[in-house]
Parts: C-alpha cells; sequence; structure tokens
C-alpha cells in the first residue's frame, strides 16, 4: 500500500496529530472567545450537528430498541454513576500516601462523579459502528440525571440538552422520513461527517487545554497524574469489555462498543460548572480542575486512536454474533414446525421424544 492510499485509510488517525499541533502552535484560536467561537460553534452547533446526523442515519426502529434496552442502560449508568466514584475513591486511599498534591487528587475524585459527555462518546461509537442509539440515549440520560440532582442550574442543563440533543435528534428523523429512498440509494458518509466534527472539538480541546494557566505545574506531579488518567481510562474499558463480553452477558458486539465508551468517558461541559460551584471560594480551584482538562483530551485522544482496532473486532464479531443467533433462531423454529406437524400418539403407543441438538459453534 502506497503512501497516499496509507494516508487516506488512516486519514482520522493523521488529522488527529494534524488538530493537535495546530493548537499548541496557535491555542488562541480555538479558546472560548477566539476567532473560531467553540462556546457557540463547539457546544451548539458541532452538538447539534451531530445529533441531527445520528437522527438522519438511524432507523427508527433502532432508536425505540435502544430505548427499550434496559439492561445495558443499566449496566452503563451503575458503572458510570456507582462503580466508578468507589473504584477511583479506593484508588486514592492508596495514593494519598504518595507525594503527588492532594488537591490534584480531590480533582481526580470529583472527575469519577461525573456523567459522560453528550458528543465523544456517541461519536466514537458511531465511527467505531456500535450500538449509536444506546450511546445516545445514554450521554443524554447521564447528564439529565446527574445535573438534575446536583446543584448546577437545572433548568440550563435541561434546556441545553433539549436544544442540542433532543430537538436536532427529532428533526433528524423527521427529515428521515421524507429522505429515507434517497438516503438508502446514495449511503451518505455519516460516519466521516461525524468523525470531522470531532477533529473540530478534538483541536477546541487541545486549545484551551495548552492556553490553561492552570496546567503550569510541578512537571513529576501532571506526569504521574497523566498516567494515572490513562490507566484508570483503559482499565475500565478493558474491564467493561470483559464485563459485557462474558459468557451469559447477552449483549451484542455492537452493544458492548457503546458500554465501553459511555461507561469511561467523563463530561467537561457538567463538570466546569460544577466544580466552580461545588469549590466555589477555595484557593485551589485551579489544581481541582486540572485532572478534568486533562481527562477529557485524553478520552477522546485514546477512544480515537483505538477506533480501528475497536471496529476491526466488532465487525468479526458481530458477523458470528447475526450468524449464530439467527441460526438458532432458525433451528428452534425448525423443531416447532416438526412437533406441530407430527402426527398424534396412537393409543396405546407412545409418541418417540424429539430430541433438541444444539447447534454447533460457528467458528
Amino acid at each position: 500500500m502506497g503512501l497516499v492510499a496509507r494516508i487516506r485509510k488512516e486519514w482520522f488517525i493523521v488529522g488527529i496529530v494534524l488538530v493537535i499541533l495546530s493548537a499548541k502552535l496557535q491555542p488562541s484560536i480555538g479558546v472560548k472567545g477566539g476567532p473560531l467561537k467553540p462556546e457557540v460553534t463547539v457546544a451548539y452547533i458541532a452538538v447539534s450537528l451531530i445529533f441531527f446526523n445520528s437522527g438522519l442515519s438511524l432507523k427508527t426502529e433502532e432508536l425505540t430498541s435502544a430505548l427499550l434496552h434496559v439492561r445495558l442502560h443499566l449496566f452503563v449508568q451503575s458503572f458510570t454513576l456507582i462503580f466508578f466514584p468507589l473504584a477511583v475513591w479506593l484508588l486514592l486511599k492508596v495514593l494519598s500516601l504518595t507525594a503527588i498534591d492532594q488537591w490534584l487528587l480531590r480533582g481526580l475524585q470529583t472527575v469519577s462523579c461525573m456523567p459522560p459527555p453528550v458528543s465523544s462518546a456517541v461519536i466514537l461509537t458511531k465511527a467505531v459502528g456500535g450500538n449509536e442509539a444506546a450511546a445516545i440515549f445514554n450521554s443524554a440520560f447521564g447528564s439529565f440525571l446527574l445535573g438534575s440532582s446536583s446543584s448546577v442550574p437545572f433548568s440550563s442543563i435541561f434546556s441545553q440538552l433539549f436544544m442540542t440533543v433532543v430537538v436536532p435528534l427529532i428533526l433528524g428523523q423527521v427529515c428521515r422520513g421524507f429522505l429515507r429512498e434517497f438516503l438508502e440509494r446514495q449511503k451518505p458518509p455519516f460516519g466521516a461527517i461525524s468523525s470531522a466534527v470531532l477533529l473540530m472539538i478534538i483541536y477546541t480541546t487541545f486549545c484551551e487545554t495548552f492556553s490553561n494557566p492552570s496546567i503550569e505545574l510541578d512537571p513529576t506531579s501532571l506526569l504521574l497524574v497523566g498516567l494515572i488518567i490513562f490507566s484508570i481510562q483503559i482499565s475500565f474499558m478493558l474491564l467493561t469489555f470483559a464485563f459485557s463480553t462474558r459468557p451469559g452477558s447477552r449483549f451484542s458486539p455492537a452493544d458492548t462498543v457503546a458500554i465501553m465508551f459511555c461507561s469511561t468517558h467523563k463530561s467537561l461541559t457538567l463538570g466546569i460548572p460544577m466544580l466552580k460551584i461545588v469549590f466555589e471560594g477555595y484557593e485551589h480551584l485551579s489544581l481541582i480542575s486540572v485532572p478534568l482538562l486533562i481527562y477529557h483530551p485524553a478520552q477522546i485522544l485514546l477512544g480515537s486512536v483505538l477506533v480501528p482496532t475497536i471496529r476491526s473486532w466488532m465487525t468479526s464479531r458481530q458477523k458470528v454474533y447475526t450468524h449464530t443467533h439467527t441460526h438458532t433462531h432458525t433451528h428452534v423454529h425448525f423443531e416447532d414446525d416438526v412437533k406441530s406437524n407430527s402426527p398424534a400418539p396412537r393409543r396405546g403407543g407412545s409418541m418417540p421424544t424429539l430430541t433438541s441438538t444444539p447447534c454447533p459453534p460457528t467458528v
């Protein structure tokens, strides 16, 4: 494969490197109040485009099915809002014995209580080809649930979620009703559009990170916190993968992808206002904010780098999963037909027992 062909195939990874370098060279362009105006273009226009794109590409029955997938929702919300904070709390009990700044550790504990974001988890799930509808529901529901139970103004959270998630999603579904035949015939590159929007989000996120004076800390503490955050993300992705793929879990490979991203990603949009309210008046607020400012770009970067690997796994496993479940379903119906069409047992005789032979596993 030539260099140009390779770049075309891995354009998203190349794009990540380019936007991070651009953000490092000129961070003032993508910061709040800068020429790009991310407080409007990203927070509202980009996020709305993501969910309009999702509404346009998703079949209505897929959204309905995702809404009724209660087991998946319980898994994600329990992991995000219960297991994650408890596990990090135990970890910090050990880390508090080290020389790492205690305010950084307190910030890390706050990060663990955040819900999943309504952008990156959905885009990465879509980029891989996972259960996008489930990712949409859990990202929005997690923010709504935590926001309604916290000191962050409920009305502002609800209105922002409604305008940037619900309305674009409904508009996308309405447009799909009129354009269904065209969309099925032309097959627009919905995944590429969402990936391009994600590159814009990555760029503005790193612009904010590189221009933030709070990041100017002791290099050792900063490096250790960064390593801890990456370790947490990788460990929890592996943990959710193991739980959702274990025998008897009944989650499809597409479900697993949504679970991995939604359970391990944390919202910067809701996190920053919560930090400012909970720790108002603290002179160490900047230090407490650092873990969240590191966690957000780290989760996007790690997830983006893993997209090709996870997509390859999901595609191969989804074929096996679909074939196995279809074959089993057909096998059961065949046995039911045999039973219903078999003659009734003769008086005084006995009906031969029809045994059920399990289907051989698909290789």
